[in-house]
Order: structure tokens, then C-alpha cells, then sequence
């Protein structure tokens, strides 16, 4: 080799080490299946997704009705997660994750029948879609805590958090313009179809895992005292808190632009399905922007002040989609609406898990599942009432606006989160320059002789 080559193999060496390092959480096995897996379930969940948005608005015509649905698909969550948390803290996760994708694919299946033997009701959509929020309900707490099971080092958990996030918002990409195109050409019981068919990856992947058996704590007590232990847990810690609230408050009056989505696209852009998909999938774009870039980071570092960084970049998204007349413009605005409501939530799942105990794992999950999807159902009415009166352009920026107090509120509370976090994060030695004494947990956590 020539000494000109050698400069640029050096140069090289830089960018190997950063692929090496987003896909870190790749080296575990189960990890790999699972995230295989997943990938193909989940394109055909927003294929569903886009097509029962579509299908109710075709049948009806109505912004409530596509709130309503949203409201009963989602509300089991806020009853259910709760008490799932506390399941996935007894129970073998690997199994209840298992149970509960045979469920969806069951109900996507049932879907798929009723729309293409043409005798679907927008009563069978409003009870399938109870029932999947049932499973649901269920599913993302023991999803969620059963990442932790699935790396070999643990260290590799904030990264395997950020490429769960990554493989979510790749198939969201992928998924509206899929289903935008399939709606047009064969209507949306081929996309139910698909969807119920795509479970089959994950199940295989999920049977292919040798997962090391867990040890569960015996003699545990009640499930409400274990239950009111969770919510002491979450509420007595203030930067647990403090994480919780804010998302909660964006998932509640914020999130809900996409369900109103359907009409954005007819009413304010005048176009149809592919027009749908196309929105949505520039969403999804900006969530995976947002997830590699997770994906990349070394460490948790710096992760409050992303919190809120993101946040407000996501109101200042949805203002600008409220005041947009233009397809290619909203459809900018959605890549970075899309970002800055990824890496919020990502950010926020990866600070609560780093910040757990173990045996309280599946109920802190539970708590963020509860902020970020359990308020989904009293959101997505509250979008469509209001859209009905108001118009959903008007919805969507008040969302923004609220989301921009939120993180402006978060900003404020990051000097007392710093004086909870550093000590616990020490303590823990989650890091090796944390436990040392050398570095951060957190930008926003130094410790005092580093401010």
C-alpha cells in the first residue's frame, strides 16, 4: 500500500466505528430476531393503520367518528397498562409478547374478512378496535421491559431503545405510502390481509429466541399494593415526574394531529388517499431522522436537554402544519414534526429505563406507556370534537402551542433534575465515567464542581 492510500484508510476508520456503534444492540442474537421480526410486523401495522383512517372517513365522513375510533382503539390502555405492568413485572415476558401479537394478528385478520367480503359496519371497527387496545394495552409494557432480556450487555440498552425506535419509524416511512398506494388500486381489506400475514415474522422470530430464563421474585404482594408501589415510585421521584408530565402532555393535546390527518389531506390539501400517505410517511421520515440519530449516541448524555429541544421543535412543527395551504410545505413541516415527537419520546423511554430498578422495570414502563399512549384515547377525542368545531388546522395548532409551554416548563425544571439524577446515577454506576466520578450521566446532571 502506497502512503497516499494510508490517510485515507485512517479517514475511513472514523465512519466504520460510528456504523459499528449506531448498530451496537445488533451483536445480541435475540436482539436481532427480534428487531427482523418487527420490522416486517410493524409495516404492516401502519399499512393498518393509514387503511382504517380511510376506511372510517370513507364510511363516514366525519371527524368525530375518526376521533371516536381512536378513543375506543385506545381507551382499554389507560385501565389496562397499569395493571400490565405489574404483570410484566411477574410474568415471563417472552410469553405474554407472544400471547399478545397472536391477539393483533387475530384482529387484523378479522378485519381483512369483513371489509373484502363487503359486510364491515362502523360498529365492527369500533369493536375490533377495542379489542386490539385490549391486547395492546398488554403488549407495549412487556415489549417494552422485555428489551432489557433481549441485550447481552446492558450497556447496549439505550441503543437498542433508540434502533426499537428507528425500526418503528422506518416501517411508518415505508407503511402510509404502501397503504396510500394499495387504498387506490385494491381498497383497504388487501391491506388488513397484509397486515395479519406480517405477524407471522415476528412470531417466528420470537419462537427462534433462546431467552435465558428471568428470575421472578416469589412471595410478592397484592397486585394493587404492587400497583400503588409503581405510581408511588413515579410520582414520588420528581425527575420521573417531571419526564411523565411533559410527555404526557404532548401525547395528549399534540399527538392527536395524526388522526386528523385524513382531513388535512381532503379538506385543506384537496387531495385523496395518496395524498394521505404521503403525509404520514413524511412523518415517519422525520421519526427515523430522529431515531438514528438516537441510535448514534454513545451514551445517555445530554438526553434532558434533548427532551426539550425536541419538544420544541415538535410545537413549532405543528404551528407551522396549522398554518400550511401546501402540500410540499406540510409535508416539510411533518419531517420535522415527526423528529422532534420521535426523539421526545425515545429520549424520555431511555432516561426512565436507565433510571430503574430492575423489579420496577415493567411498572416505570407501564407509567411511560400510560403518558405516552394511555392519554391517546381521551386525545384523539378531544381532536375530533374540537376539530368539528373549530377545524382541524385550528386543532393542531393549539397542540403546538401547548407543546411549546410544556417544553419551556421542562427547560425550567432540569437544575432540580440535576440534583435528583446525579446522585442516583452514581450510585448506580450505570456508566463507567459515572461511577468514576470522571463524566455525566446527563449534560443537565453534572455534578456541582463541573457547573
Amino acid at each position: 500500500m502506497s502512503t497516499q492510500d494510508q490517510p485515507s484508510s485512517t479517514q475511513d476508520q472514523p465512519s466504520s466505528r460510528r456504523v459499528a456503534q449506531t448498530l451496537r444492540a445488533l451483536g445480541s442474537r435475540n436482539f436481532r430476531l427480534f428487531f427482523a421480526g418487527q420490522t416486517v410486523s410493524l409495516v404492516g401495522t401502519w399499512i393498518q393503520q393509514i387503511a382504517m383512517s380511510w376506511l372510517v372517513y370513507r364510511l363516514t365522513g366525519s371527524a368525530v367518528m375518526l376521533g371516536m375510533v381512536g378513543f375506543v382503539g385506545q381507551l382499554p390502555g389507560l385501565v389496562i397498562t397499569p395493571f400490565a405492568g405489574v404483570a410484566a413485572d411477574r410474568w415471563n415476558r417472552h410469553r405474554m409478547v407472544i400471547a399478545t401479537q397472536t391477539g393483533a394478528m387475530l384482529q387484523a385478520l378479522a378485519l381483512a374478512a369483513l371489509v373484502l367480503t363487503g359486510t364491515v359496519r362502523v360498529w365492527h371497527i369500533l369493536a375490533l378496535s377495542a379489542f386490539v387496545g385490549i391486547v395492546n394495552g398488554f403488549d407495549v409494557p412487556a415489549r417494552q421491559a422485555f428489551l432489557v432480556e433481549l441485550v447481552e450487555d446492558r450497556d447496549d440498552l439505550p441503543n437498542a431503545i433508540a434502533l426499537n425506535s428507528s425500526m418503528f419509524n422506518g416501517a411508518r416511512l415505508i407503511g402510509p405510502a404502501i397503504a396510500g398506494a394499495l387504498i387506490a388500486v385494491v381498497g383497504e381489506g388487501v391491506c388488513f390481509l397484509i397486515n395479519g400475514l406480517s405477524y407471522l415474522a415476528v412470531l417466528a422470530a420470537l419462537l427462534a429466541m433462546r431467552v435465558p430464563r428471568r428470575a421472578i421474585p416469589t412471595g410478592r404482594g397484592n397486585v394493587l399494593a404492587e400497583l400503588r408501589e409503581g405510581f408511588r415510585y413515579g410520582w414520588g421521584f420528581p425527575p420521573v415526574r417531571t419526564v411523565l408530565l411533559f410527555l404526557a402532555l404532548a401525547s395528549l393535546i399534540a399527538q392527536p394531529y395524526t388522526v386528523l390527518m385524513p382531513v388535512v389531506a381532503t379538506r385543506v390539501l384537496h387531495g385523496g388517499a395518496n395524498t394521505l400517505g404521503v403525509l404520514m410517511a413524511m412523518t415517519g421520515l422525520g421519526a427515523l431522522i430522529g431515531a438514528l440519530y438516537l441510535a448514534g449516541r454513545a451514551s445517555v448524555v445530554g438526553l434532558g436537554r434533548v427532551i426539550a429541544r425536541a419538544g420544541t421543535l415538535f410545537g413549532l412543527a405543528l404551528i407551522g402544519v396549522a398554518l400550511s395551504r401546501s402540500v410540499w410545505l406540510s409535508c416539510a413541516l411533518l419531517v420535522l414534526a415527526g423528529l422532534g415527537m420521535m426523539v421526545h419520546a425515545a429520549a424520555s423511554n431511555t432516561m426512565l429505563q436507565t433510571m430503574a430498578e430492575d423489579r420496577m422495570r415493567g411498572r416505570v414502563i407501564s407509567l411511560y406507556t400510560l403518558a405516552f399512549l394511555g392519554t391517546a384515547p381521551l386525545g384523539s377525542l378531544y381532536a375530533g370534537l374540537v376539530a368539528q368545531r373549530l377545524g382541524a388546522p385550528a386543532t393542531i395548532g393549539i397542540g403546538g402551542a401547548a407543546t411549546l409551554l410544556g417544553a419551556a416548563f421542562f427547560f425550567r425544571q432540569l437544575p432540580m433534575m440535576r440534583r435528583h439524577v446525579w446522585p442516583l446515577y452514581r450510585r448506580m454506576g450505570i456508566l463507567p465515567e459515572v461511577a468514576s466520578g470522571l463524566g455525566t450521566a446527563t449534560e443537565y446532571m453534572r455534578p456541582p464542581e463541573q457547573q
